[in-house]
């Protein structure tokens, strides 16, 4: 029998009253891929919207990378306007540099220049005040030693070169002439009158050189046959100098005051006398 218009209309008049009936013919006319289809298409819906999601959080990602990119673009270009601007600080600084040290440069010789012509004027000062001092010794030697010599007077080198010429060897004879003061007198402490000569060093602070060109020269003298004690005189000494005056048996004379006389006396006070 036909299947005829009005059995399609009582067919789905009958489905609208028994809308169950769908599922069944639904299961009896589509294939099982076809069935799946909704399904299939609302996870892919969702799939999409998942992607989309997804998409929306890097899209605001790269939006954050973006403007994190701006801001140390940002701080990259303060950094190089600071470099910058430190390099011309430094550059400036070094220009400084330069010129403080070239001023420096010229104090240091402008110091130099002074300290040079400082010298020079302490050494002549200082030579001055030596021979003022020599002259002083030379003028008031019998103030100086007349408690402890009778007839002191300067003795002139000259007048006994024969003497130092014929016993000492040529460096010893010129030595002795460079001598700076040298005395004579007699004892006064000696029952027998009893010539003593005083070989004389004179500095306004005696130094240990000092004692030991008094020391050479006096032993040059006795060599010579001269009871000769040495002498260091001057207005101040060094601590150097004292030790070696006491330990070498020098007399010093200082501001007036003298000392190590007795033990000089006893060390050499027994040399042949002319």
């Amino acid at each position: 029998m036909a299947f005829t218009v009005k059995d399609y209309h009582d067919f789905v008049q009958l489905l609208s009253e028994h809308p169950e009936w769908k599922s069944e013919l639904r299961h009896l006319l589509l294939s099982d891929e076809l069935l799946a289809l909704p399904q299939i298409v609302r996870e892919l819906v969702e799939v999409q919207r998942h992607t989309e999601d997804r998409l929306n959080e890097l899209v605001e990602t790269q939006k954050h990378f973006e403007e994190r990119l701006s801001r140390l673009e940002t701080i990259v270009q303060h950094l190089t306007e600071q470099v910058h601007a430190l390099t011309e600080e430094v550059r400036s600084l070094g220009e400084q540099v330069h010129i403080l040290t070239e001023g420096q440069q010229r104090l240091t010789e402008q110091i130099s220049a002074l300290t040079e012509g400082q010298q020079r004027l302490t050494d002549t000062v200082g030579g001055m005040e030596g021979r003022l001092l020599e002259m002083t010794y030379r003028e008031k030697a019998y103030g100086y030693f007349g408690h402890l010599l009778r007839r002191v007077k300067v003795v002139d080198l000259a007048t006994i070169d024969d003497t130092l010429e014929a016993a000492l060897a040529p460096s010893e004879f010129r030595d002795i002439f460079r001598l700076d003061l040298l005395l004579s007198g007699q004892l006064r402490q000696t029952p027998e009158p009893q010539q003593i000569w005083l070989a004389m060093e004179v500095s306004v602070t005696v130094d240990k050189s000092d004692v030991d060109r008094a020391w050479r020269r006096a032993g040059l003298l006795r060599q010579a046959g001269y009871c000769t004690l040495p002498v260091v005189a001057g207005e101040r000494a060094t601590l150097g100098a004292e030790v070696a005056a006491r330990d070498g048996n020098v007399v010093m004379l200082q501001d007036g005051q003298v000392k190590f006389w007795e033990e000089a006396l006893s060390a050499w006070g027994n040399t042949a006398i002319h």
